[in-house]
């Protein structure tokens, strides 16, 4: 009788393990047909933490039905800021009855010609509902000036009504919060390379992508004209600073957490948000206004 063939292990070149793999499988026993794989501590320290904040996360969206709150998260930055990223998680396992993400097109020809809020606002969250608007009604301060998709008298109209629309909302009961994720350069440029070897990444390639880092300073202007024009003490921006994406996401989930009043909600101390990751959209604002003479310095 020949020697049974050693099962050969299974190649792990270019491969990724889901997130939750580490955590899953911290306590498993070495054996027969099993890989060991090692992991940085930090990323299982982060992947414990994202765990505790998601289940926070359905403890808010219980109580919201219970009580009927409605939740309006905005999510803006440049492309590949770590926006989708970070909703995802928000999202991972929340009930989705309750649970709204809204990524919308380019208008079509019939949106076109409508008030330019209105596709929006039949997306407002109703009672006890989490809407994410993966990118929002602030195309028209960023993306569409930028790129010629508006005309400036579009764009200033915008500027001058949207605080207007916001706190209709926040009055009407509605509690929002608006996102700015924020990326150096050179890591938007990493991103975008990623994306061109990672077959999991492919979908958001687009032709917008190659143009942002040519628009690099543009979209820094335009940024600093949207953060003047619309960060109202009503409804504020909170600034994500997303080099690192996961700090950016558990730091982003604690900023809305700690905002919010829910039932058997952990101690105030454990959903404080880093300073150095959350910063005030004012805070960003004299940090440009410092800084305007030396872009190098400036936060994406």
């Amino acid at each position: 009788m020949g020697k049974s063939k050693k099962k050969e292990k299974p190649s792990l070149e270019n491969t990724r393990l889901f997130e939750g793999t580490a955590l899953k499988n911290i306590e498993t026993d070495d054996g027969k047909d099993k890989t060991a794989i090692w992991i940085k501590n930090w990323h299982l320290a982060y992947e414990i933490e994202l765990k505790k904040l998601q289940i926070e996360l359905m403890k808010l969206q219980k109580d919201m039905k219970a009580t009927g709150k409605r939740l309006l998260l905005i999510f803006e930055g440049r492309d590949a800021a770590g926006k989708g990223g970070t909703i995802k998680r928000f999202i991972a396992h929340l009930n989705p009855r309750n649970t709204r993400v809204v990524a919308l097109s380019k208008p079509n020809e019939t949106e076109t010609t409508q008030w330019y809020f209105q596709r929006y606002v039949s997306q407002l969250p109703c009672a006890g509902e989490m809407v994410f608007f993966d990118r929002s009604w602030y195309n028209r301060a960023m993306v569409e000036p930028v790129m010629g998709f508006c005309t400036d008298e579009q764009n200033k109209r915008f500027l001058k009504d949207v605080p207007l629309l916001e706190e209709l909302l926040v009055k009407d009961g509605i509690t929002l919060f608006k996102f700015y994720f924020s990326v150096s350069k050179d890591v938007q440029k990493e991103r975008f390379d990623s994306r061109k070897i990672d077959p999991l990444k492919q979908y958001k390639l687009s032709p917008v992508d190659n143009l942002a880092q040519d628009y690099w300073d543009q979209y820094s202007v335009r940024k600093f004209q949207m953060l003047s024009e619309t960060n109202r003490t009503i409804a504020p921006w909170t600034i994500v600073r997303s080099d690192n994406k996961k700090l950016a996401r558990i730091n982003c989930m604690k900023k809305v957490l700690s905002h919010m009043e829910y039932k058997d909600k952990l101690p105030d101390k454990e959903l404080v948000p880093d300073p150095e990751i959350i910063i005030s959209g004012i805070d960003e604002l004299r940090h440009m206004e410092n800084n305007i003479m030396n872009p190098d310095k400036l936060h994406g």
